[in-house]
């Protein structure tokens, strides 16, 4: 029999009704024939709230406490949905990270996954009941419980299937798929059939919020196939596939975008080798990630103008370092800007096409849109603007590659 892994949101586990119906949703895929793995989020918000004990707790807390308090939210419900799919005659039991195990490095808060051993479950399987595995957490060599982080019950559910050998990895939330841009700002946004890993890894590391990256990442190593689906309508997802499984690749698959950037201008730097390593080497060192850079030329030979981007909350951070620094870099000024947003168009097909730069160009122009920084991959081209022109910048985009949904 094949394997499927169905992970469930926290959305989609939010109360007791709402874990009835996920659990109608694997009944549902065991009475068509596969054998079933669940992992499931804490319910929505608990987290957080777990998350808020701590910090009121110790603000310095040992993070393997950390650890050990929020990672409690799944458990909760894991238990609760084993019961849910017990009520309904589908024979459930729940497992801690710990118990597969999902094996991790000790860098607690964000773990990463070192190995899974699927025996446990895979006995599991074969005697016809369904696991039901906390999601977003694991265990060091150590023996303490660590938890993955940002996206990790994606993360879970992804390496379960890859040990799995499963079929497919569903995973379940409050929207019905990967959509060819933001449908609450664009209208006429369409929902996509299917995506690459490529596609998907760069809308998600660019701001679109269906998926992590790291989830992504790790089913584009392992080949795992992906579904983006709704618990709530049952209407047919997107399936995130290899290239090869899509006949006819669109030239823009989607536009994704990100307020989570600030510029940084350094005025009047002097224009001569080594600044740029003196600049950016003390960020990188403090954790200070560097995406978009651009550096002005330079007409007397003397000085220069470098403007680039951080996240958004680490530019406090990177005014004070810079500023503590500037009689070294000896800038004239620097000028922080934090009403910008990035705006990204992907697409496979960019490989083979001419002219996307140019059409996504002239769209913004034709809209009076100032583009304020550039920066190219093989299938992604991103330019940071104005807020002010986000919802525009979208909608002449999408218009101008051939997106928008037919009326």
């Amino acid at each position: 029999m094949a394997v499927i892994v169905q992970k469930f949101g926290g959305t989609s586990v939010g109360d007791l009704e709402r874990i009835a119906r996920a659990a109608t949703r694997v009944k549902g895929a065991v009475e068509a024939g596969y054998q079933v793995a669940v992992v499931v989020s804490a319910m929505a918000g608990e987290t957080d709230r777990l998350v808020g004990f701590v910090n009121e707790t110790d603000p310095g807390h040992d993070r393997r406490e950390y650890d050990a308090v929020v990672a409690s939210g799944e458990q909760v419900t894991a238990g609760l949905m084993a019961l849910a799919l017990q009520r309904i005659g589908v024979p459930a039991r729940s497992f801690q990270g710990w118990q597969v195990p999902i094996i991790t490095d000790d860098i607690h808060g964000r773990a990463r996954v070192s190995e899974v051993r699927p025996e446990n479950l895979q006995a599991c399987l074969d005697t016809s009941t369904v696991p039901v595995v906390t999601g977003f957490q694991g265990v060091t060599p150590s023996g303490r419980v660590s938890t993955l982080g940002r996206g990790g019950s994606d993360l879970s559910a992804v390496v379960l299937a890859a040990a799995l050998g499963a079929e497919r990895c569903d995973i379940y939330t409050d929207v019905d798929g990967v959509y060819t841009c933001d449908p609450r700002i664009v209208a006429k946004a369409r929902k996509l059939d299917k995506i690459t890993y490529e596609e998907m890894l760069e809308m998600a590391s660019q701001g679109a919020k269906v998926l992590h990256t790291r989830s992504v990442a790790t089913a584009m190593n392992h080949r795992v196939r992906l579904q983006v689906l709704s618990t709530f309508t049952g209407a047919p997802g997107t399936l995130v596939v290899d290239e090869d499984e899509i006949v006819e690749q669109q030239v823009v698959s989607g536009i994704a975008y990100s307020r989570d950037d600030a510029k940084i201008t350094m005025v009047g730097l002097p224009d001569r080798p080594g600044v740029a390593a003196a600049l950016f080497g003390p960020l990188a060192a403090n954790d200070i990630n560097v995406d978009m850079i651009i550096q002005n030329i330079s007409d007397d030979g003397e000085r220069t103008d470098l403007t680039f981007t951080v996240a958004k909350g680490d530019l406090s951070r990177a005014l004070k370092m810079l500023e503590d620094n500037n009689d070294s870099l000896g800038a004239a000024r620097i000028e922080p800007d934090s009403r910008v947003v990035k705006v990204s168009v992907i697409g496979v097909g960019m490989r083979s096409h001419a002219g996307v730069a140019g059409t996504m160009f002239q769209a913004l122009a034709d809209k009076g849109i100032n583009i304020q920084l550039i920066s190219t991959s093989e299938i992604k081209i991103s330019v940071l603007i104005s807020e002010d022109y986000l919802e525009l910048a979208l909608r002449a985009l999408h218009t101008a590659y051939g997106l928008d949904a037919a009326e």
